[in-house]
């Protein structure tokens, strides 16, 4: 299944921290280039995001940002030695000033270290992590075969035009021939007397040989095949799909470059135009 290489999906999932969201934004690129951003307390587990990205995509850039919306009430704890300290602290000062007024709980949570930033076991993070990234993941897949299928029909609808412009040209190229011939009886009729007959034949076949486009609308026509034939693979195709769109190019060219007639070279641009037209497609498949 063709697959593009543009897409954006997101997912979410609650923590004891608070909500870990992921966003994926892919775009096209020749090679799987992962570029993601995420907080440095879950820096350390960048190699599975990675590994599990690469186990599933393989073109395209893909901007992946994770983040963590800490809540008041789960970002901090209480430091429990620190409180125990200040509490023997005090039951010491009470000893020698017995007139001194008991501490409010609120007032030791004031005190400097008694509360610090909460801290999440980093293995049920890396769950979470890769669990969030999982949901996003599919999401981004599904979001990228969409595209890709849209891509796909928009590519065949050009093949099938191709396929049409080429009948055509088959269809008028005898009467092409045939004026190239009669062009050329003119002209040998003036100059036959002056000409070596076998120099004369030679120069014949050299320009029934530049003017014959056949060879070329065959290549085309296989070209026109093997692309949708690889659409309808389900490996990624991009890399071989851009190959075949240099390939039809050549061909369209060198069809261009053979016309000694006005259709003939219509035809040529009709069908680059539609090439140009697949390739913007194919610059962002899979």
């Amino acid at each position: 299944m063709t697959h593009s290489m543009t897409a954006y999906a997101q997912a979410a999932v609650n923590t004891e921290l608070g909500e870990l969201s992921c966003e994926l934004r892919g775009v096209n690129h020749r090679f799987l280039d992962v570029a993601p951003r995420m907080p440095e307390d879950l820096r350390a587990h960048e190699g599975d995001l990675r590994d599990a990205i690469a186990a599933k995509l393989k073109r395209g850039r893909v901007d992946v940002f994770v983040r963590l919306k800490e809540t008041e009430a789960s970002s901090l704890e209480p430091n429990l030695d620190a409180a125990r300290n200040l509490q023997a602290l005090l039951d010491d000062m009470r000893g020698e000033l017995p007139e001194m007024q008991m501490v409010r709980a609120i007032d030791v949570l004031k005190w400097p270290g008694i509360l610090q930033a909460k801290k999440a076991d980093p293995k049920v993070m890396k769950g979470h992590l890769l669990t969030v990234l999982g949901e996003a993941l599919d999401s981004l897949v599904q979001a990228r075969a969409q595209e890709g299928k849209k891509m796909a029909e928009l590519i065949q609808q050009r093949l099938t035009n191709m396929s049409k412009a080429i009948k055509d040209v088959e269809a008028f190229l005898p009467e092409i021939v045939e004026s190239y011939k009669a062009r050329l009886d003119e002209k040998l009729a003036e100059i036959k007397d002056k000409l070596d007959p076998a120099r004369l034949e030679q120069e014949l076949v050299i320009f029934l040989q530049k003017t014959d486009v056949a060879e070329e609308l065959d290549r085309l026509n296989v070209h026109i095949d093997e692309v949708g034939a690889v659409l309808a693979k389900p490996e990624p195709a991009g890399k071989r799909l851009d190959f075949l769109m240099q390939e039809l190019n050549r061909e369209a060219n060198t069809l261009g470059s053979k016309s000694q007639d006005p259709r003939l070279t219509k035809a040529s641009v009709d069908l680059k135009v539609l090439i140009e037209q697949m390739r913007e497609q194919v610059q962002n498949i899979e």
